[in-house]
């Protein structure tokens, strides 16, 4: 499709045929990012560690794609635990304070691997500020 970029995903994008990441002309969108690194789930039981890990993974995303962190417009994290909210909102604050997106956090029944406590979405705009 003409002016679309997409950025292919790993084991459960390829499976289900979605892309990690899709830019359509100045906009970015990231899937739900997990807090995977090479396989390996990052900050088992500590939604803080995981949800700094899957912002990483989404930023990585919108980078493939030309846009950085100061171009995030949206944020949604998805918790399995209201008892959560204060780490993940801490990991939200300390990479977004300076950004300000607008963000929405839902709690969630569960996820697709039981020891996931967050999962992520970004939306970006690469335009000119």
């Amino acid at each position: 499709m003409a002016g679309i970029e997409r950025v292919p995903g790993e084991a459960w994008e390829d499976a289900m045929g979605f892309s990690r990441a899709v830019a359509a002309g100045e906009r970015v969108v990231v899937s739900g990012g997990i807090p995977f690194t090479g396989g390996v789930l990052q900050g088992e039981g500590d939604p803080y560690i995981q949800a700094k890990a899957a912002f990483g993974n989404a930023l990585d995303g919108i980078g493939e794609l030309g846009a950085g962190i100061g171009s995030v417009i949206r944020t949604r994290m998805y918790i399995a635990h209201a008892r959560d909210v204060d780490e993940a909102g801490r990991a939200h604050k300390e990479l977004f304070d300076a950004v300000r997106p607008v963000g929405t956090l839902v709690v969630v029944s569960g996820f697709i691997d039981s020891r996931i406590l967050v999962e992520v979405e970004l939306e970006a705009y690469r335009g000119e500020s």
